[in-house]
This record gives C-alpha cells, structure tokens and sequence, in this order.
C-alpha cells in the first residue's frame, strides 16, 4: 500500500544469483542490488520510489542470462520507436543503459506503483449463451490498417460490428510479441499487453465500451509456444530449451509446433498458466478464451505422425479438463473454447465437460 517501495521478484529454479538492474541505480551491476534466495525464487525490496513514475528493469541471471520479468504488465524494447503517438501517447522511451549486444537481451519491465486504475462503466454485462454466439474474429493490424490500428479506433467501428448481427468479438493474440508487426502468435511476455495497439486502459476500454453494446469479447490464447525472448524459456536455453527447462520442452511432442513448445505435465506450467488465465479473465474481463493449438497441450511423444497426434489422448484430456476447472473456479461464465481436431471421441468428452470445439 506504500507507493514508494515494491518488491520485485523472479522465479528461477536451478539458478544461483540474480542481480536486479534499472532506472534506479544507473543499469549497473551493483552488489546492493543482489536479490536474495527464497527456496527456488528470488526477491528484493525497493524503497524510495517516486510513486506514479515508471521505472525500467531487467534481471542478471547467473551473471550471464539477461531477461525482463516474465509477469511484468509492460515490456518496452528498442522497436517502441516505431509505434506512432497516436497510438501510444507519451510512452516510455527505452532506456540506452539497457541495450545489450543480443537483441533478445534487450527487453526491459516495467513497474509503477499507485498506477491510474480504469473506472469499468459497464457492471452488469450478461454474456451470450454458448449456443447463441455469433463470432467475428478480429486481427486488429488487418482489420483497421497500418496507420490506425489501435483500441482507440477499434471502439469506433464496435457499430458497425454490431450492426452486422455479431455478438461476440474475438480478438487475435495480443500479449506481448516480438516486434510490433504480427497476428500474434509469438507471444513473449503472457501478461503484458502488446504497445503496438495501444496502452492497456484503452484495451480495457475497448472491452468496456463492447460490453456496454451487448457484445462479449473472447481473447485467443497462445498456450502452445513461447517465442525467445520469453524468460521462462531462455533461462534455460542453448539454441533451444534445455533438458532442465522446468517450463519447455526441449524437442516439440506433436508435429505443427513453431517456437519453443511448453510442457504442460510440468507442475511449474500448471501454475504459470493457471495464472495468466485468471489474469486476463479478471483484470481485463475478456469472457473467455479461444485457446490455439489446444491438441498441442501433450506430452506423448509424436514429433513426426500428424495421424498418432490426433488419436485419443487421455493425458491430453487430463491437461484441459484440469485447466478448465481452474479457470471456471474463479470464472464460471467464461467461454473455453478449443481450436482441436482431434479423433471425435476425444471432442465429444471435451464437449460434455463444457468446452467448445472451434
């Protein structure tokens, strides 16, 4: 509740030492500034903050591995200047201490206490029923061309959509990607909104201002792969995640993979993704998800057989019932929606425990 302290953490099994580096001792590698080892997470307490200001950060992993923080809400990189003003108004400048040789070591976080919060106007949304959704998805790039694409003029044309009988928005992946050009499906950081479209209350205000129109807004979810720089995956990594990766694995199990295929067995991904789905859910309040690739989400070993990935697979059906019930625990309401094609054995009892086949 003190806007002028923070403590910033990391976890990092496997790991010795992190030192956290920033805006606030000069992005140089200072001994005061060694964070301290918690089992297998690593933390450490800022004091005398300017509250409201920004502050850039990145953290030393092993005094090799540099990374931003994986649950940091905003992510700056050198491609920002890119992004026009009118898209994001007075958006951070990256800071020069932080540029590196790499370009994947030259991501920074962002932490800022006694943030603007939004103020929701629309309290009572009900959501359409499963069976009566009119979907139009939506690449905010595509749909609004290169000049404009942004939340802000994306809420002017919710009018039109409506107009055309829709009743539920579903946007392509937004969160973090590598550059400010894509359809997103090379998410990097999974809970901070991608700056290309805009600061994350205009996103709020795009799914308030949909809500206050009747229309529900269904988010597409990259749960399948991560892109480097994602921390998770390079702090581990040798050209491709390592055999110690706590989050990835090290070969992709299923055939189609792009990235670094996460292993969703692993009890570490359990957490993290549960995390990121309550994030979304609750800060934002999209109404659910259309997660991509969802018959990725194993961990039986069929690199090269597109026929065996698509068998019946009851570990697989494990992994989303499980991810389902910890998303409806705390949003009952919320769409899961499965972009699949498997065998039809497997859809029907992922049907009949509530999911949606895209």
């Amino acid at each position: 509740d003190d806007p002028t302290r923070v403590t910033l953490s990391l976890w990092a099994p496997l790991k010795s030492s992190v030192y956290l580096i920033g805006d606030f001792n000069g992005w140089q590698i200072d001994a005061a500034y060694l964070m301290k080892k918690d089992g297998e997470h690593f933390w450490l307490e800022l004091t005398g903050l300017a509250p409201a200001e920004e502050y850039g950060y990145q953290y030393l992993v092993d005094e090799s591995i540099w990374i931003a923080d994986p649950y940091a809400d905003k992510i700056l990189d050198p491609d920002d200047q890119f992004i026009p003003s009118s898209t994001y108004p007075s958006l951070k400048t990256y800071p020069s201490g932080a540029l590196h040789q790499s370009s994947a070591d030259n991501r920074v976080a962002i932490f800022q206490t006694d943030q603007e919060a939004y103020d929701w106007q629309t309290t009572d949304f009900i959501k359409p029923l499963r069976e009566d959704l009119i979907v139009y998805e939506l690449l905010i790039r595509d749909y609004l061309g290169e000049n404009s694409a942004n939340y802000a003029t994306l809420i002017d044309t919710l009018s039109y959509i409506k107009g055309l009988g829709v009743n539920a928005i579903e946007l392509m992946p937004i969160m973090e990607f590598n550059g400010n050009d894509s359809w997103g499906y090379n998410p990097t950081f999974m809970f901070a909104a991608d700056k290309a479209y805009g600061p994350k209350n205009d996103l709020k205000m795009f799914v308030d201002s949909a809500h206050h129109l009747g229309m529900a807004v269904i988010l597409d979810m990259v749960m399948n792969q991560n892109d480097v720089p994602s921390p998770y995956a390079k702090m581990y990594f040798d050209g491709k995640p390592t055999s110690e990766n706590p989050w990835f694995n090290r070969e992709a199990a299923h055939p189609f993979n792009v990235f670094y295929d996460i292993n969703h067995e692993s009890s570490y991904t359990k957490q993290w993704l549960d995390t990121i789905n309550h994030y979304w859910l609750n800060e934002y309040r999209f109404d659910g998800f259309r997660f991509d690739l969802s018959k990725g989400f194993t961990q039986r070993n069929n690199p090269n057989d597109v026929a065996a990935w698509s068998n019946y697979d009851g570990s697989r059906i494990s992994i989303l019932k499980r991810m389902a019930t910890a998303i409806w625990q705390h949003s009952p309401d919320a769409y899961v929606i499965l972009e699949h094609f498997a065998e039809n054995s497997e859809e029907k009892i992922l049907s009949d425990f509530g999911m949606m086949l895209w």
